[in-house]
């Protein structure tokens, strides 16, 4: 085997020159390969004449042009600096699991400092196009060459995408828990800023791209649903048609505003709100009694358990006997847009016969002043391919509604993150979701957030979690076609 590698990177010669001399005196380093639009030929460089570094295009020049058994590909245009012995401790893991792409934590310079950034294990639900591998990954070539032969797509954007995908399926990826390497954080924007990138209308071609990579990886691994629903019939024997459920701990800033904005929905229908107060202790549990005083469609509990997490608190105010037909979400930091948003809801419902309703949200500030990237719609959702989509975002969006039937045989996970996008992608296994495009939620970024700035570890317990929802939701969706079969 030759223990050199190539070494693959993206951008331009003047901004990757740092990285480029960095790797020079790695004596691991045999060649490196820049892809740019600029032909260069220095020293050990040479170029991949390619304009976007991640396209199908590219994928099949870097075939074509790396020589050595493994190669290492930079995934960003940030200066990066190889930690002590870093690739040959990433190409003897590789050697001894055999495993096709193998990926390391790193070191961030963020603002000037240095911080570790451990990434998390890649696993059959690591479907997300975002999935963080650090700042490169080490692969096996003739694996590589022999999947790019497999790629039945061109793609601007998606190809890499495409690519680990497929790999994916005959390979693992493996990750190793050392800081092999530094790498300079360009994207220094707080966790809450990053995580709506993926429906920003700017990126809209990219995520078209990405739908159809991950539509073909569901397909070839069985995991592909049709888009064939249960049909739905509406039980009438509830005390209302729709209870508002509001989970709330410690919001004494912003729950009576929540209240309010339901108090104010005009509906030709019974209402009421069901407000899960789990041990505030700041004030919140007098505002919330000051609406039960004077109206009596305010249910304020208090749970008997005290490990209840948003998903336990849904549960709780879910198997009230005074829960309506649909259980309809209202975070207790925002506010429902205009006094219509209830009676739009239950409307869908009925019109689309399905068995959960999600809207769209405008994010504000805490006066209601639109923030960007404004309006999150999700117009990525499809009736043809939603059900499938879904499994490569990170939310389905807000706010979401339920037939309280079919919530209370799956039931709400006992969890503050991501409850509600395991049980979206339940319900669309077999269900269908009906969507609405327009705003009918103020969504209020403020600092009090549970999402606004999270740290690296908690981001990583976040996905992983996800990946894991995902990764039984893949395991049930092959199951349920090979039933059908």
């Amino acid at each position: 085997m030759n223990n050199a590698i190539n070494v693959v990177l993206p951008g331009q010669l003047d901004t990757a020159r740092n990285t480029i001399e960095n790797l020079i005196k790695d004596p691991a380093v045999s060649e490196i390969f820049l892809i740019t639009k600029e032909k260069i030929s220095e020293g050990n460089v040479r170029t991949i004449e390619e304009a976007n570094p991640f396209s199908t295009a590219a994928m099949k020049k870097i075939a074509e042009s790396v020589k050595t058994d493994y190669f290492f590909l930079i995934l960003n245009e940030t200066d990066f600096y190889p930690g002590q012995f870093c690739f040959e401790r990433l190409l003897n893991t590789a050697v001894e699991t055999g495993a096709g792409i193998c990926y390391s934590d790193y070191y961030e310079i963020k603002n000037g400092e240095l911080e570790s950034h451990p990434v998390i294990d890649y696993q059959l639900g690591s479907v997300r196009d975002d999935f963080d591998f650090g700042n490169g990954v080490l692969i096996r070539t003739s694996l590589f060459k022999e999947t790019v032969e497999r790629m039945t797509q061109d793609f601007n954007f998606a190809g890499w995408y495409n690519l680990r995908l497929l790999i994916s399926q005959s390979s693992e990826l493996f990750h190793l828990p050392e800081y092999l390497y530094t790498a300079i954080e360009t994207d220094t924007r707080k966790s809450g800023e990053k995580q709506f990138d993926y429906v920003d209308p700017k990126n809209r071609q990219v995520q078209i791209e990405m739908e159809q990579a991950l539509t073909e990886h569901l397909k070839s691994i069985g995991a592909y649903i049709q888009p064939r629903y249960n049909e739905i019939t509406f039980d009438n024997d509830f005390p209302v048609e729709a209870s508002v459920i509001i989970p709330v701990k410690n919001r004494v800033k912003t729950i009576g505003d929540a209240i309010t904005s339901v108090l104010k929905q005009k509906t030709d229908f019974d209402f009421n709100i069901i407000v899960i107060d789990n041990y505030s202790n700041d004030g919140t549990t007098e505002v919330i009694e000051g609406f039960t005083a004077v109206d009596s469609r305010v249910i304020h509990i208090i749970p008997e358990r005290k490990d209840l997490g948003i998903g336990g608190c849904w549960n709780v105010g879910l198997f009230d006997s005074r829960c309506g037909k649909f259980a309809v979400q209202l975070d207790s930091d925002d506010i429902y847009s205009d006094e219509n948003t209830l009676k739009r809801i239950v409307e869908m419902f009925y019109a689309e016969k399905s068995a959960a309703v999600i809207g769209s949200y405008k994010l504000t500030d805490f006066q209601l002043n639109e923030i960007p990237p404004g309006i999150i719609d999700h117009r990525e959702w499809t009736p043809e391919n939603g059900m499938n989509n879904a499994l490569r975002i990170n939310g389905l969006g807000a706010p979401r509604a339920f037939y309280t039937s079919v919530l209370r045989k799956i039931k709400v996970p006992n969890i503050s993150y991501g409850e509600d996008y395991a049980v979206g992608l339940i319900i669309s296994r077999d269900y269908k979701i009906a969507r609405i495009y327009e705003p009918i939620y103020y969504c209020r970024r403020w600092e009090g957030n549970s999402d606004s700035a999270l740290s690296q570890d908690k981001v990583n317990r976040n996905n992983f979690y996800k990946d894991k929802i995902r990764t039984i939701e893949i395991f049930a969706r092959i199951k349920k076609n090979k039933a059908n079969a």
